[in-house]
């Protein structure tokens, strides 16, 4: 309903799980690499939990995309069913032909077995992930756990990835469960979203969903959702799906605190009147501890008063004098100018934004590749030889990672985006001065295998030949992944501190691609 009127092209806070709309907030990040890890190293098996509407079946969708073709996948999503039935629907999802007459568990698990050691011989891996795996039934997991005995003398033919709420580590440490327990090699607990990921997750979702800047959460309505939600991204959907609708009903762009009280109201049936009740606590602590002070000082204590009222609660926080007109070293900068750090899910909402423009202006077609935040560690001197958007980290002002987010760079300095969103230009010594080893940028990952090696032959071969040549590593242009390509890669790896493999991996063309105009 509201979509024409801010200028989305689909609904940014859909409940489905669209992997398009993953936010890579640290802990998801984590998560999936923690499956990938488990399913790449066949480690048997991993289990991954999550409160209610942490994104649990979005991560699952995600990681669907991110396996190679090489990689066959069974997802059971009814998790209320019985040994048999499970794996009628394992050999059902792997596409296993049964034969004639086929009607035990028996018959199932050779059939399977059969499956797994074909596909194994080929070099391929099979994954099985079960989503809301805590409504799994102790004969069930048992059953799972009998699985995991399908393996060679030295590798696991089947991994099988576990999903489901907290309540699923309660059900795996019951005694009748302990084999299966202890052989669970890799585990994750997903956490909701911190306070200063949240506005980096809204950015991201409407940013995805054709957004041009047009909605605007201000950080009032931030710290009610956050209030409200408690990090949940389901919690997050329903609120801001709700206050836009609110919004659109008004006709105003932006979403205020306000707003988000009246759209949790609608939501809930009720008012957020708990926060305000402690908010109102707290000013008559304030108020009788200034009394407190002032009968015990005497007229002393209005020498206090200021510094006293100036820390009351209100309906905003005022930044501490000195950290309202914070600078970097170096930058030239005014005193009244904005800081030019951003903070963790600011630094990554203008990162994702910058990258779908751009990718947007290019014609880029997502169909092939998904888009992810990819890290490194460089020597500040490379900042030169990066040509996209990138976030360099920054020493920490107390507990808060900050970030500098570079828009584009030259020989004399770069274009950063400010804390309000502003271009400003910086010198050549305040990148240098205040660069903390961790360069991020958003790096499309081509889905399937994204790894090349010597005797490859296709067009992403040809791109990698002509990257390497566009940034003086010579080789001839074939479109073959031959032995002189695999040595200019082994000396671009060992130029960038990459692991030299003289294998295009992931992490090799992540850097190249951040490397090419």
């Amino acid at each position: 309903m509201y979509n024409s009127f801010f200028g989305f092209t689909e609904n940014p806070f859909n409940l489905t799980p669209d992997p398009r709309y993953l936010f890579m907030s640290p802990s998801h990040k984590e998560a999936i690499e923690h499956m990938l890890y488990g399913i790449n190293e066949r480690k048997g098996f991993i289990v991954i939990t999550g409160g209610i509407g942490t994104g649990k079946t979005t991560l699952c969708r995600t990681l669907l995309n991110r396996l190679g073709e090489d990689t066959r996948t069974a997802l059971i999503f009814n998790s209320f069913i019985s040994d048999m039935e499970l794996l009628k629907s394992i050999n059902q999802e792997f596409g296993i032909q049964m034969p004639p007459g086929a009607e035990t568990k028996k018959d199932y698990i050779d059939a399977l077995n059969i499956f797994l050691l074909d596909i194994f011989s080929n070099g391929a891996n099979a994954v099985l992930i079960i989503d809301e795996a805590q409504n799994l039934s102790s004969a069930v997991l048992e059953q799972i756990r009998m699985l995991s005995n399908l393996e060679t003398a030295k590798e696991k033919l089947i991994q099988i990835v576990l999903i489901g709420q907290p309540e699923l580590q309660g059900v795996l440490t019951a005694p009748s469960l302990r084999q299966l327990n202890e052989r669970i090699m890799v585990r994750y607990d997903l956490k909701p979203l911190s306070f200063r990921e949240i506005s980096g997750y809204i950015e991201h979702r409407m940013v995805v969903a054709g957004g041009h800047g047009t909605a605007r959460f201000t950080k009032g309505a931030v710290k009610k959702i956050f209030s409200y939600s408690g990090g949940n991204p389901r919690r997050i959907n329903n609120v801001c799906d709700r206050a836009l609708l609110v919004s659109y009903a008004m006709g105003i762009y932006d979403v205020s605190g306000g707003i988000i009280s009246k759209a949790v109201m609608e939501l809930t049936g009720s008012s957020p009147a708990a926060g305000r009740g402690l908010a109102w606590n707290s000013r008559l602590l304030y108020a009788l501890l200034i009394v407190i002070l002032v009968t015990a000082a005497g007229l002393g204590g209005w020498r206090f008063r200021d510094r006293l009222l100036s820390n009351a609660p209100g309906d905003s926080i005022n930044p501490a004098p000195g950290n309202r007109n914070a600078t970097i070293a170096g930058a030239g900068m005014k005193s009244e100018e904005s800081p030019l750090y951003n903070d963790a899910g600011k630094s990554l909402s203008i990162l994702f934004s910058m990258f779908y423009s751009r990718a947007e202006t290019s014609g880029h077609d997502f169909n092939d590749s998904y888009p992810d935040l990819v890290s490194y560690n460089l020597s500040p001197e490379y900042y030169i030889s990066l040509k996209k958007p990138f976030r360099i980290s920054m020493p920490a002002a107390g507990n808060q990672a900050r970030y500098m987010v570079i828009k584009d760079t030259g020989d004399e300095g770069a274009t950063v985006i400010d804390a309000d969103g502003k271009e400003r230009t910086i010198d050549r010594d305040s990148i240098i001065n205040n660069w903390g080893g961790e360069v991020s940028w958003v790096y499309p990952v081509p889905k399937g295998n994204a790894t090349m090696l010597q005797g490859t032959g296709a067009p992403e071969v040809l791109e990698l030949q002509k990257a390497l040549n566009g940034i003086g590593y010579i080789v001839e242009p074939t479109g073959i992944y031959d032995q002189p390509t695999s040595q200019e890669i082994m000396k671009f790896q060992k130029d960038f501190g990459l692991h030299i493999d003289g294998i295009a991996g992931p992490r090799t063309r992540a850097l190249l691609y951040q490397m090419v105009m």
